[in-house]
């Protein structure tokens, strides 16, 4: 996942579209795995169902904040991290989505002209 430097030409369209789509399903797999370990968790350590371990995972992991309240220490201890992971997590899939774009934004505005 190299992008250009600046001596290169800006990729074109359908490049630059492969590679947002590429960045888009690298972010849905972690998505995906933080679901699941927020899912895991809050169900075997929590004891909470599976549905509601997963609508807690979906809110803690978007910053919404905790729906079932956690009675034993080791879920608390749980929820606890998951919370701190989830805020990370949240942040830096957030910034490798929008990398690409930014990249292009950057690269276009600083590209050398070879006309100079």
């Amino acid at each position: 996942m190299k992008f250009e430097s600046k001596r290169q030409k800006v990729a074109g369209v359908p490049h630059f579209l492969f590679r947002m789509f590429r960045y888009a399903m690298f972010c849905f797999l972690l998505i995906i795995l933080s679901i699941a370990i927020g899912v895991v968790g809050y169900h075997f350590i929590g004891g909470v169902n599976f549905i509601d371990s997963f609508h807690m995972s979906c809110m803690i992991l978007t910053g919404m904040g905790p729906v079932v309240e956690m009675k034993t220490a080791a879920a608390k201890t749980f929820s606890s991290f998951y919370a701190l992971y989830s805020g990370v997590a949240f942040l830096s899939i957030t910034a490798v989505f929008f990398a690409p774009l930014v990249h292009r934004l950057l690269h276009i505005l600083h590209v050398e002209d070879d006309n100079t």
